[in-house]
């Protein structure tokens, strides 16, 4: 049996473009309006100064465009199919297909193709676009991270090894370090150090971290210092503990958002291997969102429609301030979920999904209101 696709009739290309018009208007006002005047002043002072020029401007300006775009996507969805409705209604051209024996699960087939469209081209930017785009823009104004971190090495049991301090690092180059070494000996729960090396300078390579001019004080089990040397050179990392510390170094300062799947996914392993489980739960809740929010634009755009389809008397406002009140809620409870996730209350698998539930739930619900 061969599978015939459906086919597309008139009234399917009527109403996608409706809708795909209305909500890439609404994308363009919500990019100009909420987000984007601090991100055009920016370039634009930039330029006005000399340091780029309009070609390197406009280039900055797309660069940007990425992050924008995750937020503006389901908003826009979620506007546009309901003016797009609204509008119908309003015009009785949604009473004109119900009335030819059209179900609204049939009428609203080209929203839910366009919240496919855009549900997939969320993902691809939150993926990878945006991260991509990140680099470009470093490049262009020749940022350098700095950055500054603990590094734990333990071993089987849990118990610590070495601390690695690292005041501010420039790519591999490190500055100001301060390694606590400690000892096998425990007292009352706390650690005895046997060592503390202080360094102005190290360097990160592939397979160790070594220190230059290194400045020893050694200390007794009495937890006074013994002696104070100096080394010229040694190493305080090696093999996979080197590799790993430095992953998490760069990966500290760098926002989730920076970070392309295939990156992520190996930072949330690694956090798990470290025993790292607060940033792990809420690594672990952004590498899940990767998957789970690009499904609200479909979802926005089904919820969108319903609150469009109204009675030709019904009160035009409500279905708005509705719309507002949810696109309010989403953006707001999002950093709470991050939270629940990253102090261990739920589970990121949970936290993650909770979105998706919660406006399925809505979809439901508005769709017994609407008695369709």
């Amino acid at each position: 049996m061969r599978f015939k696709f459906p086919e597309i009739t008139i009234y399917d290309r009527y109403m996608f473009k409706q809708v795909a018009l209305t909500s890439l208007v609404a994308i363009l006002l919500f990019t100009i309006v909420w987000v984007a005047p601090e991100m055009l002043l920016n370039i634009i002072k930039g330029a006005l100064a000399g340091n780029y020029g309009f070609k390197t401007a406009v280039y900055l300006f797309l660069c940007e465009l990425p992050k924008i775009l995750e937020k503006a996507f389901p908003v826009g969805l979620l506007l546009g199919s309901l003016f797009t409705f609204d509008k119908m209604s309003k015009d009785s051209e949604l009473t004109i297909f119900r009335a030819v024996g059209m179900s609204f699960q049939r009428i609203i087939v080209p929203v839910v193709f366009i919240g496919i469209i855009f549900t997939f081209c969320s993902f691809l930017i939150a993926g990878n676009l945006t991260s991509k785009a990140e680099d470009k823009l470093m490049a262009l104004r020749g940022d350098v991270i700095s950055t500054q971190y603990i590094y734990t090495q333990k071993d089987k049991k849990g118990h610590p090894l070495m601390a690695v301090v690292v005041s501010k690092s420039y790519g591999r180059e490190l500055r100001r370090v301060i390694v606590l070494d400690f000892s096998d000996d425990i007292y009352q729960d706390v650690h005895q150090l046997s060592h503390i090396y202080s360094a102005e300078l190290g360097y990160a390579y592939d397979d160790r971290w070594a220190l230059k001019n290194v400045t020893n004080y050694k200390i007794s089990s009495e937890g006074i210092f013994e002696s104070i040397g100096n080394i010229p050179q040694m190493d305080i990392l090696n093999g996979e503990s080197a590799k790993n510390a430095f992953t998490l170094l760069t990966y500290s300062s760098v926002k989730v958002r920076d970070i392309n799947n295939i990156n992520l996914r190996k930072y949330v392993n690694l956090l798990k291997k470290e025993n790292l489980s607060a940033e792990y739960n809420a690594m672990l809740n952004k590498y899940l969102q990767r998957y789970t929010q690009p499904l609200v634009c479909l979802l926005m755009a089904v919820l969108g429609s319903l609150l469009g389809f109204s009675k030709p008397r019904e009160q035009k406002f409500i279905g708005m301030i509705i719309a507002i009140g949810m696109i309010f809620l989403y953006y707001v409870t999002l950093p709470f979920f991050d939270l629940l996730a990253e102090k261990e209350v739920l589970s990121p698998y949970i936290t993650s999904t909770l979105p998706i539930i919660a406006f399925t739930y809505a979809i439901s619900v508005f769709y017994k209101l609407k008695d369709l």
